[in-house]
Formats: structure tokens, sequence, C-alpha cells
């Protein structure tokens, strides 16, 4: 019994998330009925990071464990062909100790959110982004999202479905850069609460029209109240980009 470590990149749009649901065609399904076909075992997935149904992968990382001998490069391509017609991609793998945990052998997560900032829809980008077309200043937005980082009750920045035990989360960065007709928020902590990102782009994002003066991002995360922040930004924008362990 081997266990393997595979690097993902997936388009999530037409996905329900990562887990298994009841509901509709999952990353965690798609994976785990090609690695069927390829091995011949019915295996359980375990990512790093448990994504929403429209958010995309980067650097998605899962582990499973697999009895058949097999080698790196042999795991990738077969993965990769069983995952067919889907938007899932195998970009790399390889075996790991039998202690290692994708999710909790994790020590950062580095999250991508895309804001398309122009006054034309998103033709090829369709789907991968937000589409926000009034004029954001970045500086601006950079520059509240600097209030945000360090360890916080982020209650206000939460989903109000969300199960994690504890607010408190650090927050290890949070950058806003504009990258010619783009809007990149960055943001990396050892875990995030559910949907924690897409408040914090919506609330920026008022920053940003100018709608907020920049410490109304502090009072928001100082109230502790969802309704103190903003609004939820769209999963369309969203991507996990690494993985750090």
């Amino acid at each position: 019994m081997s266990r393997w470590r595979v690097t993902l990149e997936y388009d999530g749009s037409g996905f329900v998330g990562w887990q298994r649901q009841d509901n509709g065609l999952s990353v965690q399904q798609v994976l785990e009925e090609a690695v069927a076909g390829f091995a011949q075992e019915r295996v359980t997935l375990f990512a790093a990071g448990r994504t929403d149904s429209g958010v995309h992968a980067l650097g998605q990382v899962a582990h499973f464990d697999l009895q058949k001998k097999t080698d790196a490069l042999t795991v990738r391509d077969a993965l990769n062909f069983h995952c067919k017609p889907h938007p899932v991609a195998v970009l790399a793998a390889e075996t790991v100790p039998d202690d290692f945990h994708a999710r909790f052998s994790a020590t950062r997560r580095h999250y991508l959110f895309r804001i398309l900032n122009r006054r034309a829809p998103p033709v090829l980008d369709a789907g991968r982004v937000w589409h926000v077309p009034a004029p954001l200043d970045a500086a601006a937005m950079h520059a509240a999202a600097q209030l945000l980082v360090g360890q916080h009750d982020f209650s206000s920045f939460r989903a109000a479905e969300c199960q994690a035990e504890s607010p408190v989360k650090t927050l290890d960065a949070l950058t806003v850069s504009r990258m010619a007709e783009e809007i990149h928020v960055t943001a990396a902590a050892r875990s995030f609460l559910h949907n924690q990102i897409r408040i914090l782009a919506g609330t920026l994002r008022l920053v940003g029209e100018g709608k907020w003066p920049t410490g109304r991002v502090h009072d928001a995360l100082e109230a502790r109240d969802r309704s103190a922040a903003g609004p939820t930004a769209p999963p369309a924008g969203l991507y996990l980009a690494k993985v750090d362990y």
C-alpha cells in the first residue's frame, strides 16, 4: 500500500464543489472514479481545501492510498486520461509517507481572487473572474486590506453556515494589486473560515469604489457581526493557488 499525493488544477464552474454530494458532480467524485478506472480500486481522496461550487484551483493538493504498484508518471497520465472530459488535470503525482495528510499536514494555503475591472464583460474568462465595471482604486483596497492582517476574530467575514469551532484566524498576508485590467486579491493563512476570502473581496470592492473609507473595514472587523461587512463576492473569481507543507 502506497500513499500518493497529487497536485491538481480544475475549473470549478460545473461542479458542486470539491466534496462528494448528492445534488451533482464533484471534483472528488471525478478523481475517485478516475482512480477506479486506472487501478480498479475504490479509494477516498482527501483534499487540502474543500472548495465550494464554482471555485477553481491552480494548485489543489489531495492524497489517497493505492495498493497497485506503479510509478508517478503513470499515476499522473492515467488519472488525466480517466478524468476526461471533465476540466480536471493532475499536474504532478508523488509517493509520500503514510502520515502525510493533504488537509492536516498543510501549513499554509494561498488563494487568488481575480476581479476583471473594465466596462466590457468577460468573454474568454467568463466564469473565471468577477466582473466589476466601476473603476477600482487598488491602492486604497490594499491599504484597507492591511488592517485585516494578523490574528483576529473574523466573525464579520464568515458565512452563517460556517462550521469552524472558532472565528479566530491568523491572516498571514492579504494583498491587492492591479495587473492591467485585473485586480488581484491574494490571501495566505494556515486555514480560512467558510466564504472568508469572498467576503473580504466583496468588502474591499466597496473601498475600491470609494463607497467605504478605509477605516470602515476596521470597524467591520471589530463589530464581529456578518451584517457589518460587505457582500459575498461570487465564487467565479476565486482560486486555490498553492498549498504549503
